[in-house]
């Protein structure tokens, strides 16, 4: 089931998630990829869980999976190991230089410092996104 998404017959979304973020939280992040998407017409990807070590590997594997590797930008947030990884393909590289890939790294684990998962990513993206411009 995705957020969303009704339980089946009550109408209603699910009551209990699993994961690290609520409802609300889920469809806000929702909504800064799809603006991150439109805005730039990369492809914006969250992973959230346990990373392999070493770490930066891992998030390259995952990476390389996705449906259009060169064009995506995938962050990878492991709370529990205190890791964060933000991968970027060979063409959104061009349009997001990694200067600006660590302020917007930066920027996310000050607010996951202070607590904030959700808010750090969205704020993340909408970083990523304002630097790659329209595309």
């Amino acid at each position: 089931m995705t957020v969303g998404e009704e339980q089946a017959g009550t109408g209603n979304p699910p009551e209990v998630l699993d994961g690290p973020f609520s409802t609300r939280q889920l469809l806000r992040i929702d909504e800064a990829l799809r603006l991150a998407d439109q805005g730039t017409g990369l492809v914006f990807s969250i992973f959230v869980g346990s990373l392999d070590e070493p770490v930066r590997e891992h998030a390259q594997r995952l990476h390389r999976q996705l449906a259009n590797p060169d064009r995506s930008v995938l962050i990878a947030v492991s709370p529990n190991q205190r890791q964060l990884e933000i991968v970027t393909g060979r063409h959104a590289r061009k349009r997001i230089p990694d200067t600006y890939v660590k302020l917007a790294a930066l920027s996310m684990v000050g607010a996951f410092s202070g607590g904030d998962l959700a808010g750090g990513i969205i704020n993340g993206l909408d970083q990523l996104a304002s630097h790659a411009g329209k595309g």
